[in-house]
């Protein structure tokens, strides 16, 4: 299991290095602060008004980088800071959790696919690692002259699952650069924001996003270490 580690810590390794960054870079941005002396709230609420939404919510929720679109119960959930302060940062974080309000609204494929696909995966994520783990046992045990490979039933059905979370993670990746892409236009072309204060919009999306590949690119690697070993391709 040693190769499975080692993707493990290098995965954990980026995924802090990325989110260090972004932590920064809103730290940074959260100081440059809007002209127009517009909150988050009032940012959403107004990208919500400008694409004709009407029926969706913006509320606070507590905690940090909590933000996130809710399609079942159709609010903009924004964190405390983000939905009071006046800045940069919480403009892009705004905007941007708007733009899945609006692919919702407008019926985007992308985010239509991610949540048929939520039931499957919490599925998945909930019981993988104990198949997957039961899996190498069984056909660890089971191995013969006659079956070197063992019984592969069980480790087939984990990294099953496995794949299914990393399809959601590789789904969630035009879903999030999608709905950052809509955001910066809607503020770029509503003059929102000045030339200024978009660079900050703009660079905060862009390290957001690569939490995402990150997610998505480690997820892939392990699923391709998992299906190395039910394929043969090495021994534990």
């Amino acid at each position: 299991m040693m190769g499975y580690y080692i993707i493990i810590g290098i995965s954990m390794l980026v995924s802090w290095w990325v989110s260090s960054r972004l932590k920064s870079k809103f730290e940074y941005y959260s100081n440059v602060h809007l002209r127009n002396g517009l909150s988050g709230k009032e940012v959403a609420e107004k990208m919500l008004r400008d694409n004709g939404i009407n029926d969706v919510q913006v509320i606070s929720v507590p905690g940090q980088l909590t933000d996130h679109y809710n399609p079942a119960d159709k609010t903009v959930n924004l964190s405390e800071g983000v939905y009071m302060q006046r800045n940069a940062a919480a403009a892009a974080v705004a905007a941007h959790e708007c733009g899945h309000a609006v692919q919702h609204a407008v019926g985007y494929s992308m985010l239509n696919l991610r949540s048929k696909l939520v039931p499957i995966v919490n599925i998945s994520s909930n019981l993988m690692q104990f198949v997957l783990i039961a899996g190498i046992a069984i056909m660890a045990a089971s191995r013969t002259i006659e079956n070197p490979n063992g019984n592969t039933t069980v480790l087939a059905i984990g990294v099953a699952m496995f794949a299914m979370t990393t399809l959601f993670a590789f789904v969630t990746l035009p879903v999030e650069y999608d709905a950052s892409n809509r955001a910066m236009k809607w503020l770029k072309d509503t003059g929102t924001v000045t030339q200024e204060e978009f660079v900050g919009v703009q660079d905060s999306l862009k390290w957001a996003a690569r939490t995402y590949v990150v997610a998505a690119l480690g997820s892939l690697a392990q699923l391709l270490y998992w299906a190395s070993l039910l394929l043969g391709g090495r021994r534990d």
